[in-house]
């Protein structure tokens, strides 16, 4: 059966990959994203523009789907922005930045599409954080802090909305190569040329992780950790916390020697 789908962040990298492949699995999807003209054919023809920091933006795309299609079946919160910088570095003015799209836009598509899963009884939300939303490497605090406030949101609708019928998946990615790495910018130029290494080297790409989160969905699966890497950190984190520190403080001193701030 088609599913009706809402893609934020649809145009380019791990959003244009889930679109590709929910669409080539019969979904009907409204991609959505920044620029104002609609993507090509190959990422599909409904397009809105939405920019998750703007309620009022939300509130079209929410009309436009009642209106053509009745409801929603999936809504993914994907859209974000990368960040990385140090706490003394980096400006009041990333931090609300990268907060007001990366954990405010997710709360604000939560907040507009669950009033119409609600009334459906049934709905699916896919809300993409990072693993740094379950370890929290020094150097990107203010990313750090939005995309753990994403996993924390993710598991109180889990068990907030299941009366409901509403599943929620969060996707905890580590770094994969995508354009995301366009979207750093501050202050902290050496932080931010750190994290562009390690999402241009990566060896998985969009399409790795959004074939995942596809199966994720398929399974109302709540937790993914999208590699093996991603898993021996969270587990080292839970079972073998002193190891853990030890392998982010060598990050830090080893970044701090670098740069000798």
């Amino acid at each position: 059966m088609s599913r009706r789908v809402l893609v934020t962040g649809g145009r380019s990298g791990l959003g244009a990959a889930l679109v590709r492949q929910l669409r080539a699995a019969g979904d009907r999807v409204l991609v959505t994203d920044l620029a104002d003209r609609g993507p090509s054919v190959e990422v599909g023809d409904d397009y809105l523009r939405l920019d998750v920091r703007n309620l009022d933006d939300w509130l079209r795309a929410r009309e436009w789907v009642e209106q053509r299609w009745g409801g929603l079946d999936l809504l993914v919160n994907n859209a974000g922005v990368a960040a990385g910088g140090r706490i003394d570095v980096a400006d009041v003015e990333e931090w609300q930045r990268v907060l007001d799209v990366n954990l405010l836009g997710v709360a604000r598509g939560c907040h507009v599409f669950v009033p119409v899963m609600k009334r459906q009884r049934s709905g699916h939300i896919v809300n993409v954080a990072s693993m740094a939303g379950l370890v929290y490497p020094p150097n990107m605090s203010s990313y750090n802090a939005a995309k753990a406030g994403v996993v924390a949101l993710s598991e109180t609708l889990l068990h907030e909305l299941e009366p409901f019928g509403i599943a929620v998946t969060v996707v905890c990615p580590s770094f994969f190569r995508t354009n995301l790495s366009g979207s750093l910018r501050g202050r902290d130029e050496e932080a931010q040329a750190s994290a562009r290494r390690l999402i241009d080297g990566s060896r998985r790409s969009p399409e790795d992780v959004a074939r995942q989160v596809v199966a994720a969905v398929q399974h109302r699966r709540f937790l993914l950790i999208t590699d093996r890497m991603g898993r021996a950190a969270y587990l080292g984190k839970r079972f073998a916390r002193p190891m853990y520190h030890r392998v982010m403080r060598t990050v830090s001193r080893s970044f701090a020697r670098r740069t000798r701030r």
